[in-house]
């Protein structure tokens, strides 16, 4: 996967977070950002790469973005892999 794909994918997943009280207020709370960092942040690779990482900790969520997106979990793991900080299946 390219670059630009994941980092779309993962703008998707921050948006999907942030329709979600909850699930934002949680994502802030484990990075240490505050909502005014998150906006100079988000086009940062690093931090959406931040953003996939909590998608991808909880079946729950993960899936629920996987239905509203219509991506599959493995597209979410692939767009992760191709953002830095990314592991590497072998």
């Amino acid at each position: 996967m390219q670059r630009e794909q994941a980092e779309t994918i993962a703008l998707q997943a921050l948006s999907f977070l942030a329709k979600d009280d909850e699930l934002l207020g949680q994502f802030l709370t484990k990075t240490g950002l505050t909502p005014q960092e998150l906006k100079q942040r988000v086009r940062e690779p690093d931090l959406l790469g931040g953003v996939l990482d909590a998608i991808l900790e909880d079946d729950t969520i993960l899936l629920a973005f996987c239905n509203v997106t219509s991506l599959s979990p493995e597209t979410i793991i692939k767009a992760r892999i191709a953002l830095p900080g990314g592991f590497v299946l072998d």
